[in-house]
């Protein structure tokens, strides 16, 4: 494993324990998000073990597992298709208490614990 790629997995395992320290704290909308950045990075590792090159400084999921050619199973990749676009409303969310809304505990937990089994 190169080094690089090391480095963006431990970030990446740094950041789904974020996630799970949000989601304890009942900070949803976070947890969301750093669901979405512990993906992002475990896939830019992806592509820099695959290609042996820098990824791109994009957070769209879908666009990085295209560029690293990476193959996931459907589920995996229609989990990480729907929260490439939660990464967007819970980075920029239009309406906070709209935002918040849409994230309740059953719908967290679940985005949780499919991020932890995307690992």
């Amino acid at each position: 494993m190169r080094p690089e790629t090391a480095e963006w997995l431990k970030q990446s395992e740094y950041d789904l324990d974020t996630a799970e320290s949000m989601f304890i704290a009942g900070r949803y909308l976070y947890t969301i998000f750093m669901c979405h950045l512990a993906v992002e990075k475990a896939l830019k590792s992806l592509i820099i073990e695959q290609t042996g090159k820098l990824p791109p400084k994009i957070h769209n999921l879908v666009r990085l597992m295209k560029q690293g050619n990476i193959r996931l199973t459907y589920d995996q990749v229609k989990f990480v298709t729907r929260l490439s676009l939660a990464g967007v409303v819970t980075r920029y969310p239009e309406d906070l208490s709209r935002a918040i809304d849409e994230y309740p505990l059953p719908v967290t937990r679940n985005y949780l614990n499919k991020c932890k089994g995307c690992g």
